[in-house]
């Protein structure tokens, strides 16, 4: 069949790395010699959703927000993703990062589709209360597409625990049941599962180590920097440094701490406890986020944000692995640099995934009204972490590509072989 989709994008360094990862995803589709009509398919979200959310403020004037849920694919199961609020959300930035979302379910091997969704606000000048308004009405707004079987938030940028309890609350009374399985992050006591805070981290240790193996590259014998000090970089960094790899760089909004001889992660985060920066440890020396980067080691991660290594740094890069903590920290101009380098880059579909598996097994969890114990969740991230770095290991060997672009053709490979098998109604 003649296929009548376009190249592939030209590779910028422009700061979208959404346009990156379409990249990517058309360069996969052509290696997989995907037909027109599955590659149209899975280009193209299922659902776009745009409401508006009036809602009363404090001082008593009526304010309307624009809320967004792009559901890109449901193939493999009900639709999942964070939600966002944030001044700058997009209807195109939904669409993007839900189709990331399909992608990284299918990469982990979990029955979800993906989605994505958020409020255009700031959720800075919003009050609790107003906050909470804004979260329930936009929940009663969507209530034809959420569901536990259907579509299930979870929390992203600028949201949480709470305003996921809000999401299951509206609903729940709206539907008249306790529908602990309609979004996932929930607080503990809500149905929230253990080790779903620390999941995304854990995942980053793990196919690091599974990647240093490949490399023949010891834990004890191993040197790591981490650019990213949130949840994500905090608990990646600590559970590297517990498999005893040398933790010899660190970074943050602030700038960088570097210490050749390695720093201890428990002193460090004692001193970001208290002055909420990495900048001015006293036993390590200060440099810039860019030199950073650009530091000898064996394994760096990124896991602050997007973009951070490009076609202009890559070169001067000095690591021997790249575990991508954050998503798109790596443009796609980058990416044969790299190559060219001999670095090993464990892309972001892959190395962040622990995050989105373990939201699987809240939802598993919820839905049996029976909850794991924090070492069996643990043990069953690590099994499928392994299992999915296998097979993209694997992909990439067979078709002679870069770990990305082997998680992409395992990943559109995966559901579009769903997809013919079920059909297309109609």
């Amino acid at each position: 069949m003649e296929h009548t989709y376009k190249e592939p994008a030209p590779i910028t360094d422009k700061e979208n790395p959404f346009e990156s990862m379409m990249a990517r995803f058309e360069h996969a589709a052509q290696i997989l010699g995907l037909e027109d009509g599955a590659y149209q398919y899975l280009k193209s979200p299922v659902k776009q959703i745009i409401t508006s959310i009036p809602i009363i403020m404090d001082n008593g004037s009526i304010q309307v927000f624009e809320g967004y849920r792009v559901i890109h694919n449901d193939i493999l199961g009900p639709s999942k993703g964070g939600l966002r609020f944030a001044p700058d959300v997009t209807l195109d930035e939904m669409k993007a990062l839900a189709a990331w979302m399909t992608w990284k379910c299918a990469v982990v091997n979990i029955p979800f589709g993906g989605a994505k969704g958020g409020i255009k606000c700031d959720p800075a000048k919003l009050s609790l209360n107003e906050l909470e308004k804004l979260t329930r009405r936009f929940t009663a707004n969507l209530l034809d597409i959420f569901g536990p079987e259907r579509d299930i938030p979870a929390p992203d940028m600028n949201t949480n625990e709470q305003v996921m309890a809000w999401v299951m609350d509206t609903y729940s009374m709206h539907t008249k049941t306790t529908a602990r399985a309609v979004v996932t992050g929930k607080p503990l006591i809500l149905g929230g599962s253990l080790g779903r805070r620390e999941a995304t981290g854990r995942g980053v240790m793990m196919v690091s180590i599974a990647a240093l193996k490949k490399k023949g590259i010891s834990p004890d014998a191993a040197t790591a920097v981490v650019q990213g000090f949130g949840n994500v970089g905090s608990v990646s960094a600590q559970l590297l440094a517990e498999k005893g790899i040398k933790i010899i760089g660190l970074g943050d909004i602030s700038g960088g701490i570097y210490n050749s001889r390695g720093l201890s992660i428990a002193q460090v985060m004692e001193y970001f406890t208290r002055n909420r920066a990495l900048t001015g440890f006293p036993e390590a020396e200060s440099i810039s986020n860019e030199d950073l980067l650009e530091l000898q080691c064996d394994l760096l991660v990124p896991a602050a944000k997007e973009d951070q290594i490009t076609k202009h740094n890559a070169p001067r890069l000095r690591c021997k692995i790249i575990t991508e903590g954050a998503n798109g920290p790596t443009t796609a101009a980058a990416d044969p640099i790299l190559e060219d380098k001999g670095i090993l880059v464990v892309p972001d579909i892959l190395a962040n995934a622990g995050g989105v598996t373990v939201s699987y097994f809240e939802w598993v969890q919820d839905r049996t009204g029976y909850f794991w114990s924090l070492d069996k969740v643990n043990k069953r991230l690590e099994r499928m972490m392994h299992e999915a770095f296998d097979n993209v290991y694997h992909h990439a060997g067979t078709y002679k590509v870069s770990l990305r672009l082997g998680a992409y053709v395992l990943a559109i490979n995966k559901v579009a072989s769903t997809l013919k098998i079920r059909g297309i109604y109609g």
